[in-house]
């Protein structure tokens, strides 16, 4: 299989890669501010800002992959909310440049999306629960996930939740809360928000199994529901940290700038029906991570 993936130095994209890698398959990996830290036979690192459409364009239409995996984006939701022509760019221009392209190629194309489509009033959102942003971030991925499901090319939306583990690039709330706490400094995490941890590791081979048998819709794969503060407390549990380091905190406390959903947890069930990865699973995701993290 040729496989691109856009933004593979990112926290998803790169274990996405390293496991397609492991895999046979031809991969193609874009990466921008980071770069990808390892040479591999069958791997093309291709240097490029993905908001520069006419380059991303002629890249696919030049590799032809059969599948592409499409997880580059501009993630901080506040970043979004202060610089929304860059949100506007990387978000939606580049996911149309891509959608435009798979066409051409016919290459089946898997876009990654965001719990944070969802308003949060309800939780555990199924796929066919209606979308309602309360952040420019979440109008952008809503606003790429209709650009795919309006054009007619074979696709798979895939809407994930909090997605922590070792990786490039920035830090996530879990490599955040291991640090601090390996430090004896006291962590603040929120009571009343809540979300569904999704181990990256876990996420890209379930988007590998994905690739293999090329569904269409959408799908959510996420972990268990949980708030901010249940996940810090579990992880400090499996490394063996101070979890009394761990402080409540409200939504209200954080100097936040854009508004955040109460409750974007994600219902499972159709993923779980179709993949034989376990990647709902908090103990072998929490494990995993243990392993990773003692390994790294």
């Amino acid at each position: 299989m040729r496989l691109l993936v856009t933004g593979g130095s990112g926290l998803l994209g790169h274990k996405i890669v390293l496991k397609a890698l492991e895999k046979g398959y031809e991969v193609i990996a874009t990466y921008n501010m980071h770069e990808i830290p390892f040479e591999k036979p069958n791997l093309r690192k291709v240097k490029l800002d993905i908001s520069n459409t006419v380059l991303l364009e002629d890249l696919i239409l030049k590799t032809r992959p059969e599948v592409i995996i499409h997880c580059a984006a501009y993630t901080d939701v506040d970043g979004c909310e202060i610089n929304k022509l860059c949100a506007w760019k990387v978000n939606v221009e580049a996911t149309r440049s891509i959608v435009l392209a798979a066409r051409v190629t016919r290459a089946y194309l898997i876009y990654i999306s965001t719990d944070y489509v969802f308003n949060g009033e309800k939780g555990l959102y199924k796929e066919d629960d209606a979308p309602n942003p309360v952040n420019y971030y979440g109008l952008t991925k809503l606003i790429a996930e209709q650009l795919v499901v309006n054009r007619d090319l074979l696709y798979c939306i895939v809407r994930p939740s909090a997605i922590y583990g070792l990786g490039l690039g920035k830090k996530n709330f879990a490599t955040f809360v291991v640090e601090k706490l390996s430090k004896g400094e006291v962590v603040k995490a929120v009571v009343d928000q809540y979300v569904s941890p999704t181990f990256n590791t876990l996420l890209a081979e379930a988007l590998l199994e994905i690739a293999q048998l090329k569904p269409v819709g959408v799908f959510h794969i996420a972990g268990e529901r949980m708030s901010r503060y249940d996940f810090a407390v579990k992880l400090a549990e499996v490394l063996d940290l101070p979890k009394e380091n761990i402080m409540k905190a409200n939504v209200s406390d954080l100097k936040w700038v854009a508004k955040r959903p109460r409750d974007s947890s994600l219902d499972i069930s159709k993923a779980a029906s179709i993949l034989k990865v376990k990647f709902y699973d908090t103990e072998l995701a929490l494990n995993m991570f243990k392993e990773e993290y003692g390994g790294s």
